[in-house]
């Protein structure tokens, strides 16, 4: 029999409620522990060990990383080359942008995006330079890159010409949790009503930050309001940096009442908001690749989405697009939504098949490849 391939993943990155590269990094985690032909190590953070043991049983939790990002990406580079050369591992999986640089064992990295270069006033100043060095880094001396969609591998090729084979693999998403009925009859009103929502309702998913553009949807939502008097904006994501736009927009906004912030949503909790929402809007300016959209499609919710980003790849077809910062558009859209427009049924079931090849266990097949190949 042959012996599973030993993959060290680098964990310390995900913070306690994770969004994004985060989640990514758990389902992909998940989803490896599933197969009997990969044997995981995980490097984590001090004091976060029990999680990655529960998540995956069996495998080796080595917590160590400092708790603090400058100290990790410091630890990173003092530390974790030597560490790695202790662990008996084959290869050791860098799932967000950074990798131990004097390592001796192949080194994967996994690219998001490329607004650390495109638009670094959407990130705080601090991580912009760090995180493009990195990048340059990572292009030049990984022994293989991944990539989470066909948008980052080429700006990632425009900007950083990687040396290194690169992998487009997409994000999964989790099909027995996201779908498009709920899992007994009164769950999703019981989980709503425990949030304080009542529908109709348009629903946003994502961390408040700059990138995500949510004072325009807050915008759009307030030309929309007036000509939907029970319809309410639900805002469910955690405060990032940089969200003093989206209190003055709230704050500006004549039906500001009708806006509800939620703050971080649990994963408990998402399937249901997105099922029961007439419209799900992911207005980013750019994503990797926008998972929240993808989980709108699995769900059967009607999506409205960016124009010429990431999403636009993914939705292939089953979202309504609007250009980037368009609150006019982006209210028209919303409005075709709630009202049901005629299209809105085909996309629905057009949404539901895009979701149904976007599985975290064909996400882990892709990886896994990329880990023979270097190992």
């Amino acid at each position: 029999m042959t012996q599973p391939i030993r993959v060290c993943l680098d964990a310390s990155a995900v913070p306690a409620e994770p969004a994004g590269a985060g989640r990514y990094t758990i389902e992909l985690a998940a989803a490896l522990g599933r197969r009997h032909d990969v044997a995981l190590t995980f490097v984590a953070r001090s004091g976060d060990s029990e999680r990655w043991e529960e998540l995956v049983a069996g495998a080796e939790v080595v917590p160590t990383a400092p708790r603090k990002r400058p100290l990790r990406l410091a630890w990173e580079q003092a530390r974790l080359p030597r560490l790695l050369g202790r662990l008996d591992v084959d290869l050791h999986h860098s799932p967000h942008y950074t990798m131990p640089e004097s390592a001796s064992l192949p080194r994967v990295v996994t690219i998001h995006d490329l607004t650390f270069f495109d638009h670094p006033e959407w990130h705080e100043r601090a991580k912009a330079p760090w995180f493009r060095r990195a990048i340059r880094v990572a292009a030049r001396h990984a022994d293989a890159l991944v990539c989470v969609s066909n948008a980052t591998a080429d700006r990632l090729a425009a900007l950083c010409p990687p040396k290194a084979e690169v992998t487009v693999i997409p994000n999964g998403v989790d099909l027995d949790r996201f779908r498009p009925s709920e899992g007994a009859a009164g769950e999703d009103a019981r989980v709503l009503s425990a949030l304080g929502i009542e529908e109709p309702y348009v629903a946003f998913v994502g961390t408040l930050e700059p990138r995500k553009d949510v004072p325009t949807l807050v915008r759009a939502f307030d030309r929309l309001a007036a000509a939907h008097s029970d319809l309410s904006l639900v805002l469910a994501g955690a405060p990032g940096w940089g969200t003093k736009a989206v209190e003055k927009a709230v704050a500006d906004a004549d039906h500001r009442s009708r806006v509800v912030r939620l703050g971080y949503l649990g994963y408990e909790a998402l399937p249901a908001l997105l099922r029961r929402a007439s419209a799900v809007a992911y207005p980013s300016l750019a994503e990797g690749f926008g998972l929240p959209a993808l989980e709108a499609l699995a769900c059967g919710a009607p999506l409205v989405t960016t124009a010429g980003t990431a999403m636009e790849e993914v939705a292939s077809g089953a979202a309504i697009l609007v250009k980037p910062g368009d609150a006019d558009g982006l209210a028209g859209a919303l409005d075709m939504l709630v009202r049901g427009d005629a299209g809105l049924a085909a996309r629905r079931e057009f949404g539901l098949s895009i979701a149904a090849r976007h599985t975290w266990e064909a996400t882990a097949e892709a990886h896994l490849a990329v880990y023979r190949s270097v190992a």
